[in-house]
């Protein structure tokens, strides 16, 4: 056994003392003919058997899981358990509870220490517009060029990195709303623990609608795994959804715990270990969908943010042809050449499609619409949304409205306040 393999069991042991040990495979006795313990951390096996076990404390397996049951003793040291009720292996108890410890020592690590010692300064802007976009990469990507092209504010581009050590915000000007960019200082491996001002970058990413994380298309694929880590240590989820779990902790009662649909990752015991880990003895948890033990802890933690992201390859006039296609092919991919000018327009509608953002025009009676100035609102939007756009008190003088577009069945047609309105849709509001 190599020896990045006892070290990974004895950082895996280091959360509980060891008494034993609990392999969730039932294998042929013989295979463990050479097992023998030197110490109580290092466990010697042959390593074809690393690949299909894992090793967790004694103490978990049998009242951990349900009725877990000790199939072969190979020695005091050596059991082998499975669990003939769940489909989950008794260690994954045991794993779920170190990702519920790790999530809550990491939260731990990344809280800004109080002590009295002056405040740095900060580089957050005032939020304007109808939307706003942040800009995050590594150092040299071409962040502060992409900021210069699409907006009229000039950011300074050097062929060194940390040109820019400060957030510059601008403006893109599309399909009449103005959408807020902002050009964000390199981050470097280690952001999330505060190397190269990593924490202001990120908390000003955390308050933006969609991030486009600007990459280098010569070696893309190391820096976006990178950025994803790196988001992902501090609670920013990219292009996923919240996950469909209710959970509201309670005075008394215990846990109580129900399911809607058949949970193949997590079970009733699982989800006890990871809130008794965080103190949490009287709740209720509803599952609405099968979830990951990972995803139950976001929901536990509540401070996730989850956020559109847009991977955005530039320098693609030095690379093939067949590695552009390659990359353009990829989820929630584009591919630009800032240096060349090349695709920014098909960036700019993916990135309206990524915003859900939708144009209403007003329009007066015996006048024509007013297609210059158009209101911008979020996919999803009714006709309560445009009143309290125009007025805050004009939704309780409403008395109906008048809609031409794709969301009506007939134009004009006379619609209520509860009225879905669709991108481009022409409104017409009368008053009691």
């Amino acid at each position: 056994m190599s020896w990045f393999l006892r070290l990974k069991l004895m950082v895996l042991f280091c959360f509980k003392e060891v008494k034993g040990l609990v392999f969730s495979k039932t294998v042929p006795k013989d295979r463990f003919a050479n097992t023998d313990i030197l110490t109580p951390w290092i466990v010697y096996m042959p390593l074809e058997l690393c690949a299909i076990l894992v090793v967790t404390p004694v103490s978990f397996a049998p009242q951990d899981c349900h009725n877990a049951s000790v199939t072969k003793s190979i020695s005091s040291n050596f059991l082998l358990t499975t669990c003939r009720v769940c489909a989950i292996p008794a260690t994954e108890y045991h794993l779920g509870l170190l990702k519920a410890k790790l999530a809550k020592y990491r939260a731990q690590l990344l809280e800004p220490s109080k002590s009295s010692a002056a405040k740095g300064e900060g580089f957050d802007v005032m939020k304007s517009g109808d939307a706003r976009v942040a800009l995050i990469g590594f150092p040299s990507v071409g962040k502060s060029t992409f900021l210069s092209l699409m907006t009229s504010t000039a950011s300074e581009a050097a062929s060194y990195e940390f040109t820019t050590l400060t957030c510059i915000p601008g403006v893109i000007e599309y399909k009449g709303a103005n959408i807020q960019l902002l050009d964000l200082p390199g981050i470097i491996e280690g952001a999330a623990q505060g190397k190269g001002r990593g924490r202001q970058v990120i908390a000003v990413a955390r308050t933006a609608d969609v991030v486009i994380m600007m990459l280098d298309a010569t070696k893309g694929e190391v820096q976006r795994a990178l950025l994803e880590k790196e988001l992902e240590s501090v609670g920013i989820r990219l292009n996923k959804s919240k996950p469909n779990i209710y959970f509201k902790p309670k005075k008394g009662g215990g846990i109580s715990f129900n399911s809607t649909v058949t949970l193949t990752q997590c079970s009733e015991k699982l989800v006890q270990l990871i809130l008794h880990e965080y103190k949490i003895f009287n709740a209720e948890v509803l599952f609405r969908e099968d979830c990951s033990p990972d995803e139950f802890i976001d929901v536990i933690v509540g401070n996730r943010v989850y956020m559109p992201c847009l991977y955005v390859y530039n320098k693609i006039d030095q690379i093939s042809m067949e590695e552009v296609d390659r990359l353009a092919r990829r989820p929630h991919s584009v591919v630009i050449s800032c240096g060349m000018k090349l695709n920014l327009d098909y960036l700019l509608e993916k990135l309206w499609e990524y915003l859900a953002l939708t144009c209403i025009y007003t329009k007066k009676r015996g006048q024509r619409p007013d297609f210059t100035d158009a209101i911008i609102l979020r996919k999803g939007a009714s006709v309560e949304h445009v009143c309290h756009r125009i007025h805050r008190s004009l939704a309780s003088q409403f008395k109906y409205a008048l809609v031409w577009g794709t969301s009506t069945k007939y134009s004009p047609q006379r619609v209520g306040l509860t009225h879905m309105m669709e991108h481009e849709d022409v409104i017409q509001i009368v008053k009691k």
